[in-house]
């Protein structure tokens, strides 16, 4: 699946992936490829990115902190502030404050 965050200022990251994890109003919950379509507003906490295998990421704003993990390397993490996911077609936008 292809993810993509989105702030008001710009869009912040875009990959392959094979799973997202992100912090819902309703509590966590995560999308794997092929997800049923779906809009969720999300709460202040952690997006958990996995990294499609030999996937390249683009980071496009170097002002928004995300950090890997060492023990995974093909997991990224990001803080959001809340905002709104949708996913449609295999392709999630995370539209984050």
């Amino acid at each position: 699946m292809y993810l993509e965050i989105v702030t008001p200022e710009a869009v912040v990251f875009r990959a392959q992936v094979d799973a997202v994890r992100a912090p819902g109003h309703d509590g966590e919950f995560q999308m794997l490829n092929n997800h049923a379509p779906i809009v969720a507003t999300l709460k202040e906490g952690e997006v958990k990115i996995n990294l499609a295998s030999g996937s390249e990421n683009e980071i496009k704003n170097k002002n928004v902190a995300f950090r890997t993990d060492n023990a995974e390397k093909n997991v990224m993490y990001v803080t959001i502030k809340g905002g709104v996911l949708e996913m449609k077609d295999n392709k999630a936008i995370i539209l984050a404050d």
